[in-house]
């Protein structure tokens, strides 16, 4: 795996070794059947442990009210970034944005009241971008309220975000289960105060920190995940042939250099991505533009930009902007993992690599793309999503563990 930076061609990156070494006890047992023992270790892990124990040592929460302005809400996540970005101060933040997603809170019945993320003022930016001109847009944000956000998506035919919360007690497996059920990328926590029976927000599990918590206490298991993300199928790959004669790279939506930022807007919302490969025209990935990307833009007071091409929009990122992650599908679930426990990595671009190359390939076009969500939904196995939720547990247990969870 490798950093792809904007000026970095993937001829030139240098791979990071796939770490694969043979363990002794492995010559008992078929490649596969070694893997499913660690993966059913890992899985045993996270029943034995709660939601608790994958706390950082020390955090930050931010709530939001839902009667604050749009405005007044983004400026507060955009104010309060974290500047070390190795640590957990902020429970779901990001290199390029800083803090990217809020717990709401009503605050007339004294409730939670979902979540605001950057997926919802994506939506807001292509509802003002179609219905209204930029001084109207302007006028309207200073007004617009976070409560309103979901007769936005109605407008726009988008399914709302799912409502989801679990309790601090119970057990990671089941909150993994329900981030896949409801295909969350994060898990509000919430208890009860127990004198006034009001509703308390504790934390919010991303699936970030969640993956984190496995690769730091399960070393051992995942050393031995040897088996590559092709044979896995970990993923979304380029469907060959493509049944679509207008997307060679389908399901994978991409873009070039030349392609509008309001375009990619319109892919985010229209789709419920939050991430595009730019692409040249051979295949060969360049870069990947993110819906913080667009954020960045709205910080900087860029509203009336959306038309700018994506080569120009890329120049407005951070110096330190820590480049785009790629893989290729010959790499282990194992050392996906490592990388985890070391970088904040929300997504892997999968390219073709030597394999690839040997068959007709070209080292470096768009093979795949590899998120958060498909490699916990990997790990925790099939879910059956009529299955119904555990019922919350009736204890409270120890914030205090001796798991680490740094």
């Amino acid at each position: 795996m490798a950093t792809l930076s904007p000026t970095t061609s993937p001829r030139n990156v240098r791979r990071w070794p796939s770490g694969r070494r043979r363990a002794g006890s492995q010559a008992y047992y078929p490649a596969h059947e070694f893997h499913d023992l660690n993966i059913s270790a890992i899985r045993n892990f996270l029943r034995c442990h709660t939601c608790y124990d994958a706390f950082p040592v020390s955090f930050r929460l931010i709530v939001l009210d839902t009667k604050l302005t749009v405005k007044k809400a983004l400026q507060c996540l955009l104010l309060n970034g974290a500047p070390d970005f190795s640590s957990d101060s902020f429970l779901d933040s990001h290199p390029l944005a800083g803090v990217v997603s809020a717990p709401l809170w009503n605050s007339d019945n004294s409730r939670f009241s979902g979540m605001l993320t950057v997926l919802d003022i994506i939506h807001l930016i292509q509802y003002y971008y179609r219905t209204a001109d930029f001084e109207q847009a302007a006028i309207d944000v200073e007004t617009f309220r976070l409560e309103s956000l979901r007769d936005i998506e109605r407008e726009l035919g988008v399914a709302p975000p799912p409502l989801t919360r679990e309790h601090p007690s119970s057990s990671l497996f089941d909150a993994a289960k329900l981030i896949i059920q409801t295909h969350a990328r994060r898990l509000p926590l919430l208890d009860n105060d127990s004198e006034t029976g009001h509703e308390v927000i504790i934390s919010v599990l991303t699936q970030y920190r969640l993956l984190k918590f496995i690769s730091i206490n399960c070393h051992k298991e995942i050393q031995q995940l040897n088996l590559s993300l092709r044979r896995l199928r970990i993923g979304t790959y380029v469907s060959s042939p493509s049944p679509d004669p207008n997307n060679p790279y389908w399901p994978i939506a991409t873009a070039s250099m030349e392609t509008s930022v309001f375009d990619i807007v319109h892919m985010f919302s229209e789709r419920s991505i939050s991430a595009v490969p730019i692409i040249d025209e051979d295949g060969v990935v360049l870069n990947l533009y993110e819906t913080v990307d667009v954020i960045t833009l709205v910080r900087l007071g860029a509203y009336q930009t959306l038309d700018l091409k994506i080569k120009e929009a890329l120049t407005q990122r951070s110096p330190d902007f820590p480049g785009v992650v790629i893989c290729t599908a010959s790499d282990s679930l194992g050392t996906l993992l490592q990388l985890i426990k070391k970088r904040r990595v929300h997504r892997l671009v999968v390219v073709e690599g030597e394999e690839e190359e040997k068959r007709g390939g070209k080292k470096g076009r768009l093979l795949g793309i590899i998120t958060l969500s498909d490699v916990l939904r990997y790990i925790v196995g099939h879910v059956d999503v009529s299955e119904p939720r555990p019922k919350p547990p009736t204890t409270s247990a120890d914030p205090s563990s001796s798991i680490p969870a740094e």
